[in-house]
């Protein structure tokens, strides 16, 4: 069965948040020994392109209006005080997440998913930078300092920025298998946290 793997896609946008996740579950598509299983795209508020903290432009491949159902919803990290005060964004991310399977995010992409209350009484992780900023704004969470990523179940928050490839490989162990997690890791000569 394939996964469909829903990254979204703001303006802001940490591009290795976004990009290296991406990398992840498609370098993980490519060595699966019995077809795809994951089917990876993005999705914005609306389909116009969106430049990425690091001024690299990306264009959608949907809407928050015409997107597929989504089994694995990615947040990723980057500017994110605009995005998170919006309430079409928030009220997406909370309605998605009820009906994924997972729900990750990247970096201060924690910050998102916590004001969708997605994180209520978790367990999480974010930036090393953020970590006081994310407990004082979100005082019912459990914000742990250090690990690279946390796995809640239906909710796994990751680390800064680099992090969010560990937490990937994670997810496609999770989801697929040990040794596909390792040939992915292989494949993009990464070293994996464990």
């Amino acid at each position: 069965m394939t996964l469909n793997v829903g990254v979204y896609l703001y303006p802001g946008v940490e591009l290795l948040d976004f990009a290296g996740p991406c990398e992840v579950f498609t370098t993980a598509n490519r060595l699966a020994p019995e077809g795809a299983p994951f089917s990876v795209f993005s999705v914005a508020a609306e389909r116009r392109p969106a430049t990425s903290r690091a001024g690299v432009v990306i264009q959608p491949d949907y809407s928050f209006a015409d997107h597929p159902p989504i089994d694995v919803l990615l947040v990723p990290g980057g500017v994110v005080d605009e995005v998170m005060n919006e309430a079409a964004v928030v009220g997406w991310i909370a309605e998605v997440s009820a009906a994924a399977r997972l729900t990750a995010s990247v970096c201060n992409g924690a910050f998102l998913l916590a004001a969708a209350g997605v994180l209520d009484g978790r367990r999480v992780t974010t930036h090393w930078e953020d970590i006081d900023a994310l407990r004082t704004r979100f005082p019912a969470l459990t914000v742990e300092d250090g690990p690279r990523w946390v796995d809640q179940g239906e909710v796994v928050t990751s680390a800064g920025i680099s992090a969010g490839i560990d937490m990937s490989l994670h997810l496609v162990e999770r989801l697929q298998s040990r040794t596909l997690a390792a040939a992915t890791a292989r494949q993009m000569d990464f070293h994996r946290a464990s």
